[in-house]
């Protein structure tokens, strides 16, 4: 009876073997992975919906780090990120921009591709301060535009045009707080994303890096900002 045993089990690891270590083999080999509970790119992305109708980005018009009036319609025909940051910032913003720096440099010498990031401290941000924000960054794109105006207005447009809170608290680290968000638009000036695995829009891209997720937004923007080049 142990020989048989023997026998037996000796057939298993064959088995084994030969159905599953060619698949382990290729995976090593080729660096592929399964990745779970991840949002997957839609084609097209999905449009942000309010009260049925498709977000658009609404009407600003600042002056950037070169004191150059620019709004919607430079813009218009790029697909592009905003973001709402102020150059103090001691705590998220680096990481920010750190990240929007890896997408600028992917992107940014197109001509159909830009950033917009709004100061939610403008009486601080000048364009003088945002230009040499802009240099330590080593920022080369002609369409990255640091923009300030008054923070009226920039509030309203974060708060009320993005839907991203911006606000003052003296209380935390550099007297602001903010979400890290990164909203995606395209050429048209419709905020667009990826949806989850429920078929919900993410509606925002995280601008930080998170532990918790081995997909990070700017991977994602990666890949969903050349589905938009190419609608």
């Amino acid at each position: 009876m142990k020989n048989f045993s023997y026998i037996g089990l000796f057939i298993i690891l064959i088995v084994f073997g030969l159905l599953f270590i060619p698949k382990i083999l290729d995976r090593l080999l080729n660096n592929t992975r399964v990745e779970s509970n991840r949002s997957v790119p839609a084609k097209p992305l999905a449009y942000i919906k309010l009260n049925g109708e498709a977000k658009k980005v609404p009407e600003f018009l600042m002056f950037n780090q070169d004191s150059l009036l620019i709004g919607n319609e430079d813009f218009k025909g790029k697909v592009y990120l905003a973001e709402f940051f102020f150059t103090r910032c001691p705590t998220i913003c680096p990481i920010m921009n750190k990240n929007m720096k890896i997408l600028d440099d992917r992107f940014g010498n197109r001509q159909d591709f830009g950033i917009a990031s709004f100061t939610i401290d403008p009486v601080n941000d000048t364009p003088h301060v945002l230009k040499q924000y802009a240099d330590e960054y080593a920022v080369k794109s002609q369409n990255w535009h640091f923009l300030t105006d008054k923070k009226n207005k920039v509030y309203e447009l974060a708060n009320s045009g993005f839907s991203i809170f911006a606000g003052v608290n003296p209380a935390v680290a550099g007297g602001f707080e903010h979400q890290g968000y990164f909203a995606l638009i395209d050429k048209n000036g419709y905020i667009r994303s990826r949806v989850d695995r429920f078929e919900n829009p993410i509606v925002y891209y995280s601008g930080l890096d998170r532990e918790d997720q081995e997909l990070q937004g700017v991977d994602m923007l990666l890949d969903d900002i050349e589905l938009l080049l190419k609608e």
